[in-house]
């Protein structure tokens, strides 16, 4: 540690107690986003598209980066999306692509057909 961010540390706590050394909020952008305009884009990609009504059936970052736009009006690039995704607790990870019209029973059918246990 510095010497200066030791006298620094030690000015905080005589004038504030141990609060004085906790961590403050940083300096810098806030998010574009409020926090309600998470909740709400949370909630759309918890939903998830309709293929009939928003023509696909999962979303892209570029498709998020248009709803967005849509919705909030606010312009993210798309590379950019995924730093906002990852903060409000989202990954990378999706399901496979599935047909809107697939046939579960079909498939199960074609699994119990495919397989080999012995």
């Amino acid at each position: 540690m510095e010497r200066q961010a030791l006298r620094d540390a030690v000015t905080r706590y005589n004038a504030e107690g141990l609060a004085g050394l906790e961590d403050r909020p940083k300096p810098g952008r806030p998010p574009r986003l409020t926090e309600g305009e998470q909740a709400a884009l949370a909630g759309l990609i918890l939903r998830g598209p309709d293929p009939e009504r928003d023509g696909i059936s999962s979303y892209t970052r570029e498709d998020m980066a248009e709803l967005i736009w849509r919705r909030f009006q606010k312009r993210y690039r798309p590379s950019s999306l995924s730093k906002v995704l990852r903060q409000m607790g989202f990954s990378r990870q999706k399901t496979g692509a599935s047909h809107p019209r697939s046939d579960p029973k079909a498939q199960a059918a074609w699994v119990k057909r495919g397989s080999r246990t012995p």
